[in-house]
């Protein structure tokens, strides 16, 4: 098989939560660029909706639906609608996910419980769901987003979120226990750990320009990520060119990991 065809996804469906804005929408624009057709999902129907226009104005199929995945009754009704509009699912990526931000020593337990709901329940509720479909259509191809933040430490003056870096952490841990557990159902599970991406998340690195260049001095690579710089992985992980891929997590952080 020529590369060009590894990375063929002509006749794919991929369901994308947090499609609706920053990664997300990068991502699931990706997987549409290569070939699939798109299910986006997020709590806010609008911008499922703007996703799935910009995925349709590239010839692919798209749909938008409102999902709260720290819900389990939407996500089962979630899974439903996709599997009405598709007999196959080939591909899930998980990148719906919240953070609350306190101080450490008075970080609030409803925060805790509701940051690990969306990040680590939600995303394996919906996995646990999209895996039995997987397996009994054969196989398919599970991406979970962690965070590189899920992989260190943290000043807290840079990032008093430690629910967030602990559930980005139990994510990095689930990718590997699902690849080795799902894995004899030919379901793949592998994980993206993004790092400096100028999302919502990150607006504080925004104020000024000063803010913004210091942090930069950082990154290896001297700036932060784009849409570019991340939609390449997921499709390298959704396709056949991963094929002999699982249980691993690419790191896209401009070196940040490396330094």
């Amino acid at each position: 098989m020529r590369v060009q065809q590894l990375f063929d996804l002509s006749g794919r469906c991929a369901l994308v939560t947090g499609g609706g804005r920053g990664i997300g929408r990068h991502l699931a624009i990706g997987l549409a660029e290569a070939g699939a057709d798109v299910f986006v999902a997020s709590r806010k129907l609008a911008n499922c909706e703007e996703t799935a226009a910009a995925v349709r104005g590239l010839g692919r199929r798209a749909w938008a639906f409102a999902c709260d995945v720290a819900r389990p009754e939407q996500i089962e009704r979630l899974v439903e609608q996709v599997l009405r509009e598709t007999p196959r699912l080939d591909v899930l990526v998980n990148d719906a996910g919240i953070v609350w931000g306190a101080p450490t020593l008075d970080y609030p337990i409803e925060g805790w419980d509701k940051v690990f709901a969306v990040n680590v329940r939600g995303l394996w509720l919906l996995s646990q769901r999209v895996a039995r479909h997987m397996k009994d259509a054969g196989g398919g191809s599970i991406v979970h987003v962690s965070s590189i933040s899920g992989m260190r430490g943290g000043w807290e003056h840079e990032e008093p979120a430690i629910a967030y870096n602990a559930s980005k952490g139990a994510v990095l841990t689930l990718t590997k226990d699902m690849a080795v557990k799902l894995a004899p159902h030919r379901i793949r599970v592998n994980g993206i750990a993004p790092g400096p991406f100028l999302t919502e998340m990150m607006s504080h690195l925004r104020v000024d320009d000063d803010t913004l260049r210091r942090f930069h001095a950082r990154v290896p690579l001297g700036r932060s990520g784009g849409e570019d710089d991340i939609k390449g992985a997921v499709v390298f992980l959704a396709s056949d060119a991963a094929a002999f891929v699982t249980g691993h997590t690419l790191v896209v952080d401009g070196g940040m990991r490396a330094l």
